[in-house]
């Protein structure tokens, strides 16, 4: 039996684990002593290793390459030659034929690794020859990113997850821990249990509002209403920092005079809660002695994503509540990997080490690194992953590569997304398993799975950690980064990397904020938290002490703006309002917690609808019941999870669904500033099936047929 050191690979929080091995086979996980978890693991780090084996539980994972000859054709398995020659023989002929920027890639945050995404980014720009890269950031938490950029400087938490639990305050909004990031739920515990104060700002009797001091239900879609007001109480019972605005903060004038129309009693009209109350949360937060303030998707997935996070920012430094150990803003990422990934420049408008790509200073640096003249990359900022539909639409992108993420699942509008996928040329899908996504693609490629291969990740606190692989490779599937130089070279920009190392150690040299990040720093249960600017570094627990922040004059930037409504609001017609949420025991598109014994027997198809009893008795709904819940996108049907803590008005579905599948009823309207999409906020109505007898057999019906379809598939891989 042997042990090999791994980092989880499902949320944000970067736990440390040992993969057991024995036989050839992963069949245990075993929590280590890491910087967050400290000996613990929640259900899917506990139970979530055994899609690594191939169980074929849920769809069959993806051993061998394969192509179609022509649209529309079979799949049909070849050798890698032939695969990487074709794929490379389509992108060169439609680059020739359309531009460079008529090509789309998105990176993966789902495990395969820093190292992966540099390499893909790279081949990205100095291959292709555009900037058109992106990553799952941009579907949940780029308002995060942009936001915090443009007020503080950095678009990462300023603190670290574990100095949450010394925290005298944490206010959430927006986000619920004990289903996104049990781990990190654990550290909000322990600090309630020292005395610190909760405050919890979300529409539903979340698990963290039992042992809040202050649970504010607000109305969906009105988080931004809400931060005003708390930021008006602060400035006129004269709760705020003067000196710190006044030596690090601008802007202050006319971002008070958005606030000042924002009162208790304005805003409680907009949020459904009690003036008083609005004051309460706002006395607690400013007059702690040390405040983190964290956020979710219930912040980012929204029409004023980006505005609300330059509300939080703001409301931070106002308050003097950023800028000290254990004091700041916390939004905590959702996939393992979406902070290295966005780290390692998988995004439109940043190099690695988010460095702007219209800066010709910093392209004349990577052009250098990267043995290019400086003309060969691109100063124009690139095209986001949801810019896909409608640029396939306007003909401007013809070519998509797909690496470890299936948008047909994951993405709004999901008949919108097929309507994309099968009128697009070329459609390139690289990833473990065969998704939805997958099943359109005209070229597969076959990558390791998280444990047969090694490299850093990210965790959502800016901490990079190193795992390792616990088994080798499966069938023909090859490490993802030698299959981006592998192309990259074919395509006349060669790469010759020989191990993970060297990549890592390219990104450094490029990289000043990571540059002491050393593999052997982050030997065993070591960590790295960037900024790391030099080897003898510690690392930064907590940005901008001392009040220096990342901007070009080191002051933060107050910003609000006026609170919109959402985009489509309820009528007769669709009278209840449809919310995306996370599921406890599943991941993402599910197509690897899907594949673990234990999490795939914790629920199945068609999913849940989540209904307070109130809607429910008024649609004569049982708790179990399946329905129909239908949008002016879609219908789906799925079951009804009826629960007095679900606010009336507002059913909400995780997306890890095929059959009940969400993103058949969002809508595709979003953050102008962002491209994230409002998943938190459609108009639907759910309606009772008489018949139970025949939902069941239908909905059963639908399960098999889509499991069938992805198996026959990925049976062309054993096809001669």
């Amino acid at each position: 039996m042997e042990k090999h050191m791994a980092v989880c690979p499902y949320c944000g929080a970067g736990c440390k684990l040992n993969l057991v091995v024995e036989n050839g086979m992963v069949v245990d996980a075993e929590p280590l002593n890491g910087i967050t978890n400290e000996g613990n693991l929640c259900l899917k780090g506990l139970c979530g290793f055994d899609f690594i084996n191939d169980t074929k539980i849920l769809t069959p994972r993806i051993l061998h390459p394969m192509i179609r000859r022509e649209k529309g054709g079979e799949l049909e398995r070849v050798t890698w030659d032939e695969a990487l020659d074709f794929t490379a023989r389509r992108l060169m002929e439609i680059k020739a034929q359309y531009g460079p920027d008529s090509i789309l890639l998105t990176g993966s945050s789902r495990g395969p690794g820093n190292e992966a995404n540099y390499v893909m980014q790279k081949f990205t720009r100095a291959c292709i020859g555009t900037n058109n890269i992106d990553n799952c950031a941009r579907t949940c938490h780029g308002p995060s990113v942009i936001g915090l950029i443009d007020t503080l400087g950095s678009g990462a938490m300023s603190v670290s997850i574990p100095g949450m639990e010394e925290a005298d305050c944490i206010m959430l909004i927006g986000y619920n821990p004990a289903a996104s990031h049990p781990i990190v739920a654990s550290r909000i515990v322990k600090a309630r249990e020292r005395g610190a104060k909760i405050i919890v700002v979300d529409p539903r009797v979340i698990e963290t509002a039992r042992i809040a001091d202050i649970h504010l239900q607000i109305n969906n879609g009105s988080n931004l209403a809400f931060l005003n007001a708390m930021a008006n109480v602060i400035i006129k019972e004269g709760l705020e920092d003067r000196a710190f605005i006044d030596a690090h903060t601008e802007g202050f004038e006319e971002w008070l005079e958005v606030v000042v129309r924002y009162t208790p009693e304005y805003s409680a009209e907009i949020c459904g809660v009690d003036a008083d109350d609005i004051r309460e949360a706002a006395r607690i937060y400013a007059t702690a002695d040390t405040a983190i303030l964290g956020w979710g998707m219930g912040v980012t997935q929204q029409r004023q994503g980006v505005h609300t996070v330059h509300a939080i920012a703001s409301l931070a430094c106002v308050a003097g509540q950023i800028a000290r150990p254990h004091c700041g803003v916390a939004p905590v990422r959702g996939q393992n990997n979406v902070q290295g990934s966005c780290d390692m420049g998988m995004w439109p408008s940043l190099y690695p080490g988010y460095q702007k790509v219209t800066d010709p200073a910093i392209r004349e640096k990577f052009a250098k690194a990267w043995n290019l003249p400086p003309e060969r990359l691109s100063l124009k900022e690139g095209a986001k992953l949801t810019d896909l539909p409608h640029g396939v639409k306007e003909k401007k992108i013809r070519a998509f590569y797909n690496f470890g993420e299936d948008p047909l699942q994951t993405e709004p509008d999901s008949a919108d997304m097929k309507e994309t996928l099968e009128n697009i040329d070329f459609l390139i899908s690289q990833d473990i398993f065969m998704t939805q996504t997958t099943a359109m693609a005209d070229v597969v490629l076959p990558g390791t799975s998280w444990g047969e291969h090694e490299g850093v990740f990210t965790a959502s606190d800016r901490t990079f950690q190193r795992f390792t692989a616990a088994v080798p490779p499966k069938g023909e599937c090859k490490h993802d980064w030698e299959i981006f130089q592998e192309l990259s070279t074919r395509m006349g920009y060669p790469m010759r990397y020989r191990n993970t190392k060297e990549i890592w150690d390219e990104v450094r040299e490029l990289c000043p904020l990571f540059y002491g990040a050393t593999y052997e720093k982050m030997e065993g249960l070591g960590h790295a938290q960037w900024p790391i600017p030099t080897i003898e570094h510690p690392g930064t627990p907590d940005l901008y002490l001392g009040g220096k922040f990342n901007t070009p004059n080191q002051k933060a930037k107050l910003m609000t703006h006026e609170w919109i409504e959402p985009t489509e609001l309820p009528d007769d017609g669709y009278p209840l309002i449809l919310c995306t949420v996370r599921e406890v025991g599943h991941y993402s598109c599910r197509s690897m917690t899907g594949n673990c014994k234990t999490l795939a027997q914790l629920a199945d198809e068609p999913g849940f609808v989540q209904i307070n009893p109130k809607d429910a008795d008024e649609r004569n709904i049982k708790d179990g019941d399946l329905v129909w819940v239908y949008s002016r996108r879609g219908k789906v049907i799925t079951r009804a999870a009826v629960d007095e803590r679900i606010n009336p008005g507002t059913v909400y579905m995780t997306y890890q669904w095929w059959i009940g599948k969400c993103n058949d009823l969002t809508l595709h309207a979003t953050d102008p500033l962002s491209g994230t999409p409002e998943d938190k906020f459609s108009a639907c109505q759910v309606a009772q099936i008489e018949d139970q007898v025949w939902a069941e057999q239908h909905a059963e019906k639908l399960y098999a047929e889509m499991k069938a379809h992805l198996a026959r598939e990925a049976a062309h891989q054993y096809s001669a």
